[in-house]
């Protein structure tokens, strides 16, 4: 496998040295998203010290495209953001914060709008003159799409446009990215979506179920060594403020922090609670998932198990 990597084309190298901390649309408005939405976020950010704590990408999710233009340039929905993504960049940009973009390595994205495949260098283009940050690429309808190739194409048209950008791959730990995405992008989806519970999910949407903070843990167990400065494990984002106890929200914070997990939250920063404020800004336990190093957690008692089971 290691021959696909020697094309001259690179990620941007220093970026993402710790794992990013932001905000991501998603788990709190799904595609329910705008100019109006996204502006208020960045203001939040800022008032609430929350930039200054860290956190600094803001990062729209699906829903965001319009229609190629006659080019096959991807263009923004009209509607929600009537001012265009560049306008909104700029806006982001001038309070202090980074923003982020979310496409797919598919033909359309998970909403149905338009993909990327057979767009990619276009994409980038396109990200790169609207001054994109951060990109969230996602992996719905792929069929018969070679994942490494999708993902390595996309990171060859990021450097090609000539913008630093993290590229965040998103598919889902399907093909065990933890093994050959270091050279690919600055961090990777290790598990399927997450929701908002902390033992075990039982509510589906059709046939697919999201996963608990607990089962999302569990899968973290054995891929600790992948983790490393520019090169992160990604559990998803956060769930903290949405409808878990405190105390839940507390150690659902705390693992992720030890895990050098990325600290991208999703809750509505316009009204949360005191509670879910000081968890999300505590700098000690921050401090554990920002340093340097970019060891990940040793989970001791399985470890222990299996050295046990070794020595039997």
């Amino acid at each position: 496998m290691s021959s696909v990597f020697t094309i001259n084309a690179q990620k941007y190298e220093n970026l993402a040295m710790t794992p990013p901390m932001g905000w991501n649309s998603w788990n709190k408005f799904g595609g329910k998203i705008n100019e109006e939405l996204i502006k208020g976020i960045a203001d939040q950010m800022v008032a609430t010290g929350l930039r200054d704590a860290g956190y600094i990408y803001l990062n729209m999710d699906d829903c965001w495209h319009g229609p190629r233009d006659e080019n096959g340039f991807i263009t923004c929905d009209k509607d929600r953001f009537p001012s265009g993504i560049k306008a909104l960049a700029d806006y982001v940009h001038s309070k202090g914060l980074k923003l982020g973009i979310y496409s797919d390595a598919g033909r359309k994205t998970c909403a149905g709008l338009p993909g990327s495949f057979g767009h990619e260098y276009q994409d980038a283009i396109q990200y790169a003159r609207w001054g994109v940050d951060y990109l969230k690429y996602d992996w719905c309808n792929n069929d018969n799409i070679n994942y490494l190739g999708a993902y390595t194409l996309m990171r060859d048209a990021l450097r090609s446009a000539g913008r630093p950008i993290v590229f965040s791959l998103c598919e889902w730990g399907s093909n065990q990215p933890w093994k050959w995405a270091k050279e690919v992008g600055h961090l990777w989806r290790t598990t399927g979506d997450i929701g908002c519970k902390f033992e075990k999910v039982t509510a589906k949407r059709g046939q697919w179920s999201a996963l608990s903070v607990l089962e999302i843990i569990d899968l973290e167990a054995n891929i600790r060594d992948a983790a490393g400065p520019g090169h992160w494990n990604d559990p998803d984002m956060l769930e903290v403020g949405n409808g878990m106890t405190v105390s839940e929200d507390r150690a659902h914070f705390s693992m992720w922090c030890m895990l050098a997990a990325p600290l991208i939250l999703g809750n509505d920063l316009r009204n949360m609670s005191v509670a879910t404020e000081e968890i999300i800004k505590n700098a000690e336990v921050i401090a554990i998932d920002q340093d340097t190093l970019g060891i990940q957690a040793l989970r001791a008692i399985g470890s222990l198990i299996s050295i046990g089971r070794n020595m039997s």
